[in-house]
Protein backbone atom coordinates (compact mmCIF):
# COMPACT_ATOMS: atom_id res chain seq x y z
CA UNK A 1 0.00 0.00 0.00
CA UNK A 2 1.36 3.54 -1.10
CA UNK A 3 1.96 6.56 1.04
CA UNK A 4 0.35 9.38 -0.68
CA UNK A 5 1.75 13.30 -0.03
CA UNK A 6 -0.89 15.55 1.29
CA UNK A 7 -0.53 19.53 1.48
CA UNK A 8 1.44 19.75 5.35
CA UNK A 9 3.99 18.16 4.09
CA UNK A 10 7.70 19.57 4.07
CA UNK A 11 8.61 21.55 0.61
CA UNK A 12 10.44 20.65 -1.99
CA UNK A 13 14.28 20.18 -1.39
CA UNK A 14 16.34 23.59 -2.71
CA UNK A 15 13.25 25.95 -1.46
CA UNK A 16 14.95 26.84 1.53
CA UNK A 17 18.09 27.09 -0.01
CA UNK A 18 16.23 29.78 -2.54
CA UNK A 19 14.77 31.90 0.04
CA UNK A 20 18.37 31.68 2.26
CA UNK A 21 19.82 33.12 -0.78
CA UNK A 22 17.57 35.93 -1.71
CA UNK A 23 17.86 37.02 2.03
CA UNK A 24 22.07 36.88 1.90
CA UNK A 25 21.29 38.99 -0.44
CA UNK A 26 19.13 41.62 0.76
CA UNK A 27 21.56 41.14 3.75
CA UNK A 28 24.55 41.96 1.46
CA UNK A 29 22.40 44.98 -0.35
CA UNK A 30 22.14 46.57 2.80
CA UNK A 31 25.97 46.11 4.31
CA UNK A 32 26.79 47.39 0.56
CA UNK A 33 24.63 50.17 0.67
CA UNK A 34 25.83 51.31 4.64
CA UNK A 35 29.32 50.83 3.53
CA UNK A 36 28.59 53.39 0.31
CA UNK A 37 27.26 55.39 2.90
CA UNK A 38 30.19 55.20 4.75
CA UNK A 39 32.37 55.77 2.26
CA UNK A 40 30.46 58.89 0.75
CA UNK A 41 30.27 60.16 4.33
CA UNK A 42 34.33 59.92 4.99
CA UNK A 43 34.84 61.15 1.46
CA UNK A 44 32.56 64.83 2.34
CA UNK A 45 34.77 64.60 5.66
CA UNK A 46 38.15 64.54 3.23
CA UNK A 47 37.18 66.56 0.78
CA UNK A 48 35.98 69.08 3.48
CA UNK A 49 39.65 69.32 5.46
CA UNK A 50 41.32 69.29 1.80
CA UNK A 51 39.41 72.75 1.04
CA UNK A 52 39.96 73.79 4.69
CA UNK A 53 43.70 73.10 4.27
CA UNK A 54 43.81 75.16 0.74
CA UNK A 55 41.64 77.91 2.06
CA UNK A 56 44.68 78.11 5.02
CA UNK A 57 47.75 77.72 2.21
CA UNK A 58 46.40 80.37 0.42
CA UNK A 59 45.77 82.84 3.59
CA UNK A 60 49.27 81.86 4.54
CA UNK A 61 50.87 82.79 1.19
CA UNK A 62 49.22 85.69 1.31
CA UNK A 63 50.46 86.86 4.45
CA UNK A 64 54.00 85.72 3.44
CA UNK A 65 53.91 87.99 0.61
CA UNK A 66 52.34 90.92 2.24
CA UNK A 67 54.98 90.59 4.81
CA UNK A 68 57.65 90.41 2.44
CA UNK A 69 56.39 93.55 0.75
CA UNK A 70 56.13 95.52 4.49
CA UNK A 71 59.81 94.23 5.24
CA UNK A 72 61.16 95.22 1.79
CA UNK A 73 59.31 98.49 2.04
CA UNK A 74 60.63 99.39 5.55
CA UNK A 75 64.52 98.04 4.64
CA UNK A 76 64.07 101.13 1.55
CA UNK A 77 62.89 103.37 3.84
CA UNK A 78 65.69 103.05 6.21
CA UNK A 79 67.87 103.44 3.14
CA UNK A 80 66.64 105.54 1.83
CA UNK A 81 66.40 107.81 5.25
CA UNK A 82 70.03 107.47 5.37
CA UNK A 83 70.48 109.26 1.70
CA UNK A 84 68.21 112.25 2.68
CA UNK A 85 71.15 114.62 3.89
CA UNK A 86 72.95 113.57 1.05
CA UNK A 87 70.09 114.06 -1.56
CA UNK A 88 69.87 117.26 0.82
CA UNK A 89 73.30 118.57 -0.24
CA UNK A 90 72.75 117.86 -3.86
CA UNK A 91 69.65 119.81 -4.28
CA UNK A 92 71.54 122.61 -2.42
CA UNK A 93 74.32 123.05 -5.02
CA UNK A 94 72.13 122.93 -7.38
CA UNK A 95 70.21 125.50 -6.18
CA UNK A 96 73.37 127.34 -6.05
CA UNK A 97 74.70 126.52 -9.42
CA UNK A 98 77.67 124.76 -7.56
CA UNK A 99 76.09 121.14 -9.55
CA UNK A 100 79.15 120.43 -11.74
CA UNK A 101 81.18 118.11 -13.72
CA UNK A 102 81.82 114.69 -12.49
CA UNK A 103 79.84 115.78 -9.32
CA UNK A 104 76.39 116.71 -11.54
CA UNK A 105 76.54 113.31 -12.90
CA UNK A 106 77.03 111.51 -9.82
CA UNK A 107 74.27 113.49 -8.03
CA UNK A 108 72.03 112.97 -10.85
CA UNK A 109 72.86 109.32 -10.49
CA UNK A 110 72.12 109.07 -6.65
CA UNK A 111 68.66 110.97 -7.63
CA UNK A 112 67.91 108.48 -10.18
CA UNK A 113 68.50 105.60 -8.04
CA UNK A 114 66.65 106.41 -5.15
CA UNK A 115 63.72 107.56 -7.47
CA UNK A 116 63.27 104.30 -8.95
CA UNK A 117 63.25 102.84 -5.44
CA UNK A 118 59.99 104.90 -5.28
CA UNK A 119 61.64 107.98 -3.13
CA UNK A 120 59.12 110.70 -4.14
CA UNK A 121 59.85 114.69 -3.30
CA UNK A 122 57.23 116.28 -2.18
CA UNK A 123 56.59 119.99 -1.21
CA UNK A 124 56.25 123.51 -3.04
CA UNK A 125 56.48 127.41 -1.96
CA UNK A 126 52.35 128.48 -2.22
CA UNK A 127 51.01 125.21 -1.38
CA UNK A 128 48.42 125.01 1.54
CA UNK A 129 49.92 124.07 4.76
CA UNK A 130 49.09 120.89 5.74
CA UNK A 131 50.27 119.42 9.06
CA UNK A 132 49.50 115.60 7.72
CA UNK A 133 52.96 117.05 5.16
CA UNK A 134 54.78 119.87 6.34
CA UNK A 135 56.23 120.77 9.70
CA UNK A 136 56.03 124.12 10.09
CA UNK A 137 59.36 125.92 11.52
CA UNK A 138 58.91 129.33 11.00
CA UNK A 139 55.46 131.70 10.97
CA UNK A 140 54.41 135.05 9.97
CA UNK A 141 51.69 136.78 8.89
CA UNK A 142 51.02 138.08 5.36
CA UNK A 143 48.09 139.89 3.33
CA UNK A 144 49.55 137.99 0.49
CA UNK A 145 47.50 134.89 1.54
CA UNK A 146 43.82 134.14 2.47
CA UNK A 147 45.14 130.78 4.14
CA UNK A 148 47.72 129.12 5.85
CA UNK A 149 50.33 129.41 3.21
CA UNK A 150 54.06 127.54 2.58
CA UNK A 151 55.60 130.52 1.67
CA UNK A 152 58.75 129.09 1.79
CA UNK A 153 60.41 125.40 1.17
CA UNK A 154 63.43 125.00 4.13
CA UNK A 155 63.98 121.23 3.26
CA UNK A 156 61.90 119.49 0.79
CA UNK A 157 59.58 116.29 2.02
CA UNK A 158 60.17 113.00 0.64
CA UNK A 159 57.67 110.19 0.78
CA UNK A 160 57.28 106.28 -0.99
CA UNK A 161 54.20 105.08 -1.75
CA UNK A 162 51.87 106.89 1.11
CA UNK A 163 54.40 106.30 3.64
CA UNK A 164 56.13 109.64 4.59
CA UNK A 165 59.81 109.19 4.72
CA UNK A 166 60.36 113.04 5.95
CA UNK A 167 58.16 115.89 5.93
CA UNK A 168 58.42 118.81 4.02
CA UNK A 169 60.20 121.52 6.47
CA UNK A 170 58.48 125.09 5.30
CA UNK A 171 57.99 128.28 6.46
CA UNK A 172 54.32 129.34 6.83
CA UNK A 173 52.39 132.71 6.55
CA UNK A 174 48.80 133.36 7.81
CA UNK A 175 46.27 136.02 6.85
CA UNK A 176 47.03 139.37 8.43
CA UNK A 177 44.32 139.31 12.03
CA UNK A 178 41.26 141.06 11.07
CA UNK A 179 41.73 140.78 7.38
CA UNK A 180 39.08 137.84 6.45
CA UNK A 181 36.34 139.94 8.58
CA UNK A 182 37.63 143.12 6.78
CA UNK A 183 36.88 141.36 3.20
CA UNK A 184 33.83 140.24 4.16
CA UNK A 185 32.58 143.75 5.36
CA UNK A 186 33.98 144.83 1.65
CA UNK A 187 31.98 141.97 0.18
CA UNK A 188 28.64 143.51 2.46
CA UNK A 189 29.31 146.77 1.32
CA UNK A 190 29.42 145.46 -1.81
CA UNK A 191 26.02 143.84 -1.61
CA UNK A 192 24.55 146.59 -0.19
CA UNK A 193 25.87 148.61 -3.01
CA UNK A 194 24.63 147.21 -5.69
CA UNK A 195 21.12 146.16 -3.50
CA UNK A 196 20.60 150.00 -3.20
CA UNK A 197 20.99 150.56 -6.88
CA UNK A 198 18.65 148.00 -7.96
CA UNK A 199 15.95 150.12 -5.74
CA UNK A 200 16.91 153.29 -7.05
CA UNK A 201 15.61 151.93 -10.61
Amino acid sequence: MTKEKTQGDSPEPGADSAVTAEENEAEAGAALAEELAEARKSLAERTADLQRLQAEYQNYRKRVERDRVTVREIAVAALLENLLPVLDDIGRAREHEELTGGFKSVGESLETVASKLGLQQFGKQGEPFDPQLHEALMHSYSSDVTETTCVQILQPGYKIGERIIRPARVAVAEPEPGAASDSAEAANDSADAKGDGGDED
